[in-house]
């Protein structure tokens, strides 16, 4: 089950494509926005984190940190990044203990297929370390003008 505002975020260390450790401790004091995507370089995912790239400034100017978060490899993560000039850190869980944390993990569909994977999801959580604000089902190219409204507020 997701996670829901008013509730403590979970605790997380996972590395970003240079094999350096992130944990959200590390955060404390800041925002960020938590978003967790199903695959690097795959259209809806990509889709995602260009409208945070093109928006990245606008999260600074307000004081925010911006990490993605999917159960690709680190090396993967790079690859990304590197590709679509990403300025934000991608986290890898390719166990996904955090996405199984956040309540992001779980069976889906697609084409008549059922899969395990993650749920599109987005978490505002805020500088005491409680979610502000959860984003569910969202859409790639739309949601970031939400969550930028939500920040900025």
């Amino acid at each position: 089950m997701v996670l829901s505002k008013g509730e403590k975020a979970p605790e997380f260390e996972l590395n970003d494509g240079n094999g350096n450790v992130h944990k959200l401790s590390d955060y404390q004091g800041h925002t960020i926005v938590l978003y967790f995507y199903p695959k690097d370089d795959t259209t809806g995912c990509t889709k995602e984190a260009c409208a945070f790239r093109d928006t990245y400034q606008d999260f600074k100017d307000a004081g925010v940190d911006v990490i993605g978060v999917s159960p690709d490899t680190e090396k993967s993560h790079t690859k990304f990044s590197r590709k679509y000039d990403l300025p934000f850190t991608l986290l890898a869980d390719p166990d996904h203990k955090t996405c199984d944390a956040y309540g992001v993990w779980g069976l889906k569909k697609f084409m008549g297929r059922e899969y395990e994977g993650v749920y599109r999801t987005t978490f505002v959580i805020g500088p005491n370390g409680k979610i502000k604000r959860v984003f569910e089902n969202v859409k790639p190219s739309e949601h970031v003008e939400e969550v930028l409204a939500e920040v900025s507020a």
